[in-house]
């Protein structure tokens, strides 16, 4: 069997979770507002149990696990910069701000799923570390972009991250030497197994595959195929999926990162753009049409790239 087609068929469950949410949103039509509770259910309780389960859970090797910041954090930033290139594109500034953010924010839900799915509690607890040291960076960057349109408590919003939150209190205990009670194991692990199946049927359920014109304000054509709004969009996805994880490859390499850790590295770097982004989008008065196409194109895209990059890794 091939090594592409044996990563495919083990991250077929995931993807299938996915696809399935699209599928019930369009048919049970249970509307915006249930969707929405959902995923707040999920982000506010659901994953950030799953976080502190798993590192509660596993011996964190800190000397191992430093290397494989190194690399996310590199290939983080090489998304940043390369992302300022949309800015050469006749977008307005106002969707350029708002795209920007797809070029390196990453899919939580699906990550962890993913690392759940081929490398169990060891595999969630070494994505949990990246998640937590990663979402800060993230989150200032794309908040720093669209600052100038809207003013906002980014410090404040960082803190009260769950994710953050999760990570810090899971790092703490597992360095405390906590040992949680069977009980305890056995409640964060009901909420663990829901966290995963519930993300991701709401990332499925989050797909939009419309609302592809120009961004607002741009109405000039790119000669033969598309919009300049549609080859910013094209830039960005390039970014996302082919760049980041090149560069996560090129880093591994490099500094000779190798087993769990480079493959959770490598994870990271090729995961979807972060369905947070319309969220903030949306808040802070950008271009939320085209981040929402951003985000579904990349997830339908990953679902064929994770695969191919995990099998060349």
């Amino acid at each position: 069997m091939h090594v592409e087609f044996a990563v495919a068929l083990a991250l077929l469950p995931d993807f299938a979770l996915i696809l399935l949410g699209a599928g019930l949103r369009r048919l049970l039509r249970l509307g915006d507002h249930f969707w929405s509770g959902l995923e707040k259910l999920v982000y506010y309780v659901l994953f950030p149990a799953l976080l502190f389960s798993g590192l509660i859970k596993t011996r964190i090797d800190w000397a191992a696990a430093a290397p494989m910041l190194v690399v996310t954090a590199g290939a983080l930033g090489t998304g940043m910069l390369l992302g300022l290139g949309a800015r050469l594109f006749p977008v307005t500034p106002v969707s350029f701000a708002s795209q920007y953010q797809c070029a390196f924010r990453f899919n939580s839900y699906i990550g962890l799923a993913v690392a759940g799915s081929l490398y169990g509690l060891s595999g969630i607890a070494a994505m949990a570390i990246v998640i937590g040291s990663m979402v800060p960076f993230a989150n200032m960057a794309a908040v720093w972009m669209l600052a100038r349109h809207q003013e906002t408590g980014i410090w404040r919003e960082l803190i009260k991250n769950p994710l953050i939150l999760a990570t810090l209190a899971g790092i703490s205990a597992n360095l405390a030497g906590f040992e949680p009670s069977a009980v305890l194991l056995q409640f964060l692990g009901r909420l663990a197994e829901a966290a995963i199946a519930l993300g991701l049927l709401a990332v499925g359920a989050g797909l939009r595959m419309v609302g592809t014109g120009a961004p607002a304000g741009l109405s000039t054509p790119v000669r033969g195929w598309a919009t300049a709004g549609h080859a910013a969009a094209g830039y960005i996805l390039l970014v996302k999926l082919m760049a980041m994880p090149a560069m996560a490859l090129l880093l591994i390499r490099l500094t000779g990162l190798g087993g769990l850790h480079a493959e959770i590295a490598l994870i990271f770097c090729a995961l979807p753009t972060s369905s947070a982004a319309y969220i903030l989008a949306q808040r802070m008065g950008g271009d939320g049409a085209r981040v929402a196409w951003l985000i579904s194109a990349s997830t339908l895209l990953g679902m064929l790239s994770l695969p191919l990059w995990l099998a060349s890794g």
